[in-house]
């Protein structure tokens, strides 16, 4: 669990997060990610060919920025380690349910899904609005 303000749960509910992560050169990737806010963390389902997927195998540190669609000068950022298991399939379908969905229809012969909990070690809300 986490403590999200209450001024930004509301962004737990948003469509789409920028995932970064830490690419074999050193250098950040950023990556549109669907997410699901649920029993208290984030967690995205992955596939395991994916790059952003194995840099989080090789370098857990990622950031995960949830911007306000509607009002893009309020976003909140959660800086921490990501925790990658194996998925049965049982949360690529909880995720698929929320985009309506099948996610593994993105998947080709061969390729495994994962789950990939943020686990933040710092949390940035932000509202530059003044």
């Amino acid at each position: 669990m986490f403590d999200i303000p209450e001024s930004h749960r509301d962004l737990l509910q948003s469509s789409v997060a920028s995932l970064a992560t830490i690419g074999p050169d050193g250098r950040p990737q950023l990556t549109e990610v669907w997410f699901l806010y649920e029993d208290g963390s984030i967690s995205l389902s992955l596939n395991s060919s994916r790059q952003k997927t194995k840099n989080l195998i090789a370098r857990p540190q990622c950031s995960l920025l949830i911007l306000d669609l509607a009002v893009p000068q309020r976003y909140v950022e959660l800086r921490g380690d990501a925790e990658v298991t194996p998925d049965d399939g049982s949360f690529a379908e909880k995720v698929g349910e929320k985009y309506s969905t099948d996610l593994r229809a993105y998947d080709q012969p061969g390729d495994e899904r994962v789950v990939v909990r943020i686990v933040p070690q710092k949390i940035n809300a932000v509202d530059m609005r003044g």
